[in-house]
């Protein structure tokens, strides 16, 4: 099963599940009802599982010749599994992972629709996009700009699990600062560290095309942003979350985006890339827990 769940980066989709808790309850301004946290939790699970198994499965060609050389980079800590890309290292069969994604799938979509049908038409457009972000690879760095959106989808379908018709001009407040977080802290600091494997293949990206001195601004910028629109986050909540709660979460955005962005400006070497990355993999957690806490501390008071 290692196999299988390095395929779809089980313990960075784990981490990805707090992006769309997090906007759950901060939608809601609460918690919702188990039945529905539960089946919730399951289905961004599959659903994850999934379109990052169909990441690997669509560029699976490519990454046999990116690591052919050299073979796989060290990666993150929160993928550091001996067995990353295993279709790359003919560790899983082709019809073994399709069979896993398409699994993982099924089970995504039937969750989808118990509970919001619209949902399931995002989790399809999330699986083109991954596709289109995949066959880019070699066509155009602005691929950049559909991992965003993404990486954003699972959230935004998680606000439609507590709210069934949202406010659009919300939506594009919380699209904006997942689509910079994705930005700043997730892609432009793996593509990075993968530099060198990229260009065996003539890939296009951000630091290949631009050097890593705008790189690094561009990552400089996102970072920042991120943490400014998370200052606004609280005026879609109902709940009265407050000066307090706007300044940890502030202070959390700096410490695990701003300054190890700033850092990989400084020092333009990978291993700050791989930091930036991990840091930024654990955001919205910081960001779940937060609210969670704000959330649970009324009702002990009342």
């Amino acid at each position: 099963m290692k196999r299988f769940f390095a395929l779809s980066r089980t313990s960075h989709g784990v981490l990805d599940l707090a992006a769309p808790a997090f906007c759950a309850l901060l939608w809601l301004g609460g918690f919702p009802q188990a039945s529905v946290i539960l089946l919730s939790l399951f289905t961004a699970f599959a659903g994850y599982t999934a379109v990052y198994a169909l990441n690997d499965l669509v560029g699976a060609k490519v990454d046999k010749e990116k690591f052919a050389a050299s073979g796989i980079n060290p990666g993150y800590s929160v993928e550091a599994s001996a067995q990353r890309y295993p279709l790359a290292q003919n560790l899983l069969s082709f019809k073994s992972g399709l069979l896993w994604m398409g699994g993982w799938a099924i089970l995504a979509l039937i969750g989808s629709y118990l509970l919001n049908p619209i949902i399931v038409f995002i989790l399809l457009a999330a699986a083109v996009l991954e596709v289109v972000y995949c066959l880019l690879l070699k066509v155009t760095y602005l691929r950049v700009i559909v991992s965003g959106a993404v990486k954003a989808s699972g959230p935004i379908a998680a606000v439609f699990v507590v709210d069934s018709n949202p406010s659009p001009y919300f939506l594009l407040l919380l699209f904006s600062w997942l689509f910079l977080w994705e930005i700043g802290g997730q892609n432009i600091p793996a593509d990075w560290n993968d530099a060198a494997e990229d260009k065996r293949v003539n890939a296009k990206t951000i630091p290949i095309r631009f050097g890593v001195e705008k790189a690094g601004l561009i990552v400089i910028a996102a970072t920042a942003l991120t943490v400014v629109a998370s200052g606004f986050l609280p005026l879609i909540s109902p709940a009265k979350l407050g000066l307090p709660y706007i300044l940890i979460s502030l202070l959390i955005g700096y410490a695990l985006l701003v300054k190890p962005g700033f850092q990989l400006y400084k020092f333009k070497e990978g291993r700050y890339a791989a930091r930036l990355f991990d840091n930024a993999s654990y955001y919205p957690l910081a960001q779940l827990t937060l609210i969670s806490v704000f959330l649970i501390i009324p009702n002990f008071i009342g």
